[in-house]
């Protein structure tokens, strides 16, 4: 299949600032994909207003329609529009209008292993309304073959239009991931589903992951500008417009940068690679400990070290 770009940049940047984006920097955003090919932009989360505090965190937590209507209008564009669903997290039944009134075109579900059913209601549901649908399954790392082969299965007989391979812990190695990569392709072979990547750059191997996943039969591609995520961050989107030699747009992206991710930084806003989450990544852990300890500007990395080696905290 053709690879496809999806920029998450307002998606999983957004768990680095709470998703408090000026409008400014969202429509720039938007402009700036659209020149540089990108196909499909992920504005954030479709999170339940009954669970968050809408007060305590950015509109792109939430996603209502009106606020991505004010950035794209009725956004008559070939780049497609997604959010993200959290099992558990979304009132998908209320808050998930008919795809013929809404702006968004892909609803992507995010779950773990164990809750693979409820996703499957959810993708269920959100193909019923119209949409495009993926299925995300995180923590992988945490799961063994055979339970992977078992969801495969199941997401195989589903509505969905894509399945993704998702790196949460940043703890997947190139030769790892080209193995989990056959594999996906492989279990859903013959069903017409796309297989996805999302790499997280906890050991620095963000950008060679996904260039290994692409190898191995991969099509649709997560990045974020300048690698905005969550920790660590993510496979950024310049590094893989520049492998994409065919697409040259690169620079619409890097004069974003300039003008709206180097503020971003000087302002105090951090992501990227760091000692501590190449620790996590290491132990195949979440990155809360990680982050905390960045937090509180913690540099006793061994100590960190032993913490996470005997599950205590740092």
């Amino acid at each position: 299949m053709k690879q496809r770009i999806l920029d998450c940049t307002l998606r999983d940047g957004g768990l680095v600032n709470r998703f408090r984006f000026s409008d400014e920097f969202v429509r720039a955003l938007y402009k700036a994909n659209l020149e540089a090919g990108i196909d499909y932009m992920e504005f954030g989360y479709k999170s339940s207003e009954d669970q968050f505090d809408r007060e305590s965190f950015g509109k792109w937590k939430f996603c209502r329609e009106e606020d991505i209507r004010d950035i794209v209008g009725d956004h008559h564009t070939p780049m497609k529009i997604s959010v993200m669903a959290d099992v558990g997290r979304t009132d998908y039944r209320k808050d998930i209008i008919d795809r013929k009134d809404s702006v968004i075109d892909m609803i992507r579900i995010a779950t773990y292993g164990n809750t693979i059913d409820e996703a499957l209601e959810m993708t269920e549901y959100c193909a019923e309304k119209g949409y495009e649908t993926s299925v995300n399954i995180m923590a992988i790392s945490n799961n063994t073959r055979e339970e992977l082969s078992d969801i495969l299965d199941k997401l195989g007989r589903s509505p969905a239009d894509a399945i993704y391979l998702v790196d949460s812990y940043g703890s997947f190695y190139p030769e790892q991931i080209r193995s989990l990569a056959a594999f996906y392709v492989e279990k859903t072979a013959g069903t017409g589903k796309q297989i996805g990547i999302h790499a997280h750059n906890n050991q620095q191997l963000a950008f060679a992951n996904t260039i290994e996943a692409v190898n191995s039969g991969i099509s649709l591609i997560d990045v974020t500008v300048n690698g905005m995520g969550r920790g660590a961050g993510n496979c950024s989107t310049e590094q893989l417009l520049g492998y994409f030699r065919e697409r040259e747009e690169e620079l619409p992206i890097l004069e974003f940068i300039e003008k709206y991710m180097l503020p971003l930084k000087k302002d105090g806003v951090v992501w990227g690679y760091d000692i501590p989450y190449l620790l996590t990544g290491q132990g195949r852990r979440h990155p809360s400990s990680a982050i905390q300890f960045m937090q509180e500007k913690k540099t006793a990395y061994s100590k960190l070290y032993y913490s996470l080696q005997m599950g205590m905290k740092a």
